[in-house]
């Protein structure tokens, strides 16, 4: 957690100028939902790594919300397991242990697995097809990131991705339960050393996979998907072991 703190001061300017540009979002019904909602897209975005303190003035100020909604917003947070409050300390991005990761690779088999199984095979009705376009352009938003070498930016495009192949179930509460379990993730992220190495070849199997959705083809690209899924969670695992016998 002291090497998460340390690192506050290098993000912290550039994050509060990105946050008094989301207090327009609030519009004036500024509750602490939408402020939660805010740092979590924040979290998914990569912008939020995990160990740091969130300043409580800071980004109050910048949002324009009292303290006592920062508060809840928070609260709310913490029991989505993204943020930790330490007595006397105050409020940290969570570190994500490798039982976590685990877990939050259980959870996304069983959702990502049966959104797509759940599609049948084509012709697909309008929803669907909507659906399976906003994957796709996850995708071209990944390949395009990987073109200009903007790692941060690819991440968030993977994110994006597995979030519309949630979508495809039409369940706004799986949506709503995916989208804290896909910010989690995004902290799993930051102990890949070399980014590009690791969403690189992820990339190209995205594109398989939306080109089997295209065809109609629910079965392969489930099948694609389990495959995905499993190695990733494999390659996640083995990072985190070495860095725990690095100490």
């Amino acid at each position: 957690m002291a090497g998460g703190v340390a690192k506050n001061d290098q993000w912290r300017l550039a994050e509060v100028s990105g946050l008094e540009r989301d207090r327009a979002l609030l519009g004036r019904s500024s509750t602490a939902e939408r402020v939660a909602d805010i740092l979590r897209d924040r979290i998914t975005e990569g912008y939020f790594p995990p160990g740091a303190r969130l300043s409580e003035e800071s980004i109050g100020g910048a949002l324009g919300v009292s303290r006592n909604t920062l508060r809840e917003a928070f609260r709310l947070l913490t029991h989505e397991r993204l943020l930790v409050h330490e007595l006397n300390r105050g409020v940290f991005v969570r570190v994500v242990t490798v039982e976590d990761l685990d877990d939050i690779y259980r959870v996304r088999t069983l959702v990502e697995c049966a959104a797509v199984r759940g599609l049948g095979e084509g012709p697909y009705d309008a929803r669907t097809t909507e659906g399976i376009a906003a994957i796709e352009a996850a995708v071209r938003a990944g390949e395009a990131a990987s073109g200009d070498r903007e790692w941060q930016d690819l991440s968030t495009a993977n994110i994006r991705f597995h979030q519309g192949i949630v979508a495809l179930a039409g369940s706004p509460r799986t949506d709503e339960l995916m989208r804290g379990v896909l910010a989690e993730l995004r902290l799993v992220f930051h102990v890949m050393a070399d980014p590009r190495r690791f969403h690189a070849p992820y990339l190209t199997r995205n594109r398989q996979i939306v080109e089997a959705l295209q065809a109609g083809d629910a079965a392969e690209a489930e099948q694609l998907l389990l495959s995905y899924l499993e190695d990733s969670r494999s390659q996640l695992s083995g990072a985190y072991a070495q860095r725990i016998a690095e100490g």
